[in-house]
């Protein structure tokens, strides 16, 4: 009779923890690969741009003259400081302040492209706009400055701008539809008739009575955009305050004798987010487009803020200069399929229905 060996318990397997609905809308996200690289470019580019001072600048970010240390592109110093011989601001391209530090024990380290956002240089050879060199990746534009530094500034105030309308834009959209959607009844109907008239007010030409009576100005435009970017917006949030504020624990919430607010904070609104979510990258899209249409139509910023719209403008009276106009194109076409495909991901990772 064989005897029988004891055997040992099996393992437990390991209980996964249960996802929050944020972590199963993230790991959506996630599986959705355009949307995802997308994201990670877009965020790569955004911190390349906000730092543009560090990839493009016509001054050094630390030199070395005389035994002491300079940070120029936080203090400029005239060029009496280094040799030369006016108290103007020192002008890194000038030839006598380069021979300065070509000296034994000076030094200057620049960033990887040596211009700036409105650098002009009076000793370029060749006359604006110049073509691709290795001086200039992508050329100078028609006033002679450098399109690299000119895309990357541009950029920046392209997408900080759309950042600052956006927000503007849905935290208005949210109060007036959660308004409309919550009280319903007459408050509804009221604010629903003087939105209508609002918007049937013409955009455009108020921006070019503005444009003509005050400074062209990135607050004036964040002012005058935001007066009607919000509408689009209040809609979706209307309609979901309408459909959750019948819904059981709403009207739990309000038996156990919780205000209005209250209940529109922590119940109403946390749970008619999603449309809001799903629609910020198309919003930036479409905040990004309005600046550089309003630039293009020399409505937008003023001239010494770099412009995409203004680049566009200058490639089509150059068009025999590509280098301006092809550049801009593709990189407005690129962040506009990249918001696009993020807000894609951000549409099917909300959407319940997806395991």
């Amino acid at each position: 009779m064989s005897a029988v060996l004891p055997t040992s318990p099996a393992p437990a397997l390991p209980v996964a923890k249960p996802m929050s609905p944020n972590q199963r809308a993230w790991a959506r996200f996630k599986r959705n690969r355009v949307g995802y690289v997308s994201l990670w470019c877009f965020v790569i580019f955004l911190v390349l741009a906000t730092l543009a001072e560090l990839v493009s600048n016509d001054r050094p970010l630390v030199a070395r003259y005389d035994g002491q240390m300079y940070f120029p592109m936080f203090k400029n110093h005239p060029e009496t400081t280094f040799g030369g011989d006016f108290e103007t601001p020192t002008d890194w391209s000038d030839p006598l302040i380069a021979e300065q530090f070509a000296k034994p024990g000076n030094w200057a380290f620049f960033t990887i492209n040596r211009y700036g956002a409105n650098t002009t240089n009076p000793f370029e050879a060749v006359p604006s706009p110049a073509p691709p060199s290795r001086l200039h990746w992508l050329g100078t534009d028609s006033l002679g400055q450098d399109m690299v530094a000119r895309l990357l500034y541009g950029f920046r105030v392209s997408i900080w701008f759309a950042f600052a309308l956006t927000l503007v834009g849905t935290v208005l959209g949210i109060a007036a539809g959660a308004l409309q959607g919550y009280f319903g009844g007459r408050v509804d109907l009221v604010l629903q008739r003087l939105i209508e008239i609002w918007g049937a007010v013409p955009e455009l030409y108020l921006l070019i009575i503005f444009a003509s009576i005050f400074e062209p100005s990135l607050l004036l435009l964040l002012v005058l955009l935001s007066l009607w970017g919000w509408m689009g917006l209040s809609d979706y949030v209307r309609a979901e305050f309408l459909r959750n504020r019948s819904l059981e624990f709403v009207k739990a919430a309000r038996a156990l004798g919780l205000s209005n607010g209250q209940i529109i904070w922590r119940h109403v609104l946390p749970n008619s987010l999603t449309p809001v979510i799903t629609f910020l990258p198309f919003r930036m899209s479409g905040a990004i487009v309005a600046l550089t249409s309003l630039d293009f139509l020399g409505l937008g910023v003023p001239a010494t803020v770099p412009s995409l719209g203004d680049l566009l403008r200058q490639g089509k009276n150059n068009l025999d200069a590509w280098w301006i106009i092809f550049p801009t194109f593709v990189l407005l076409v690129l962040t506009m399929l990249a918001l696009t495909f993020i807000g894609d991901a951000l549409r099917d990772a909300f959407d319940t229905r997806k395991s």
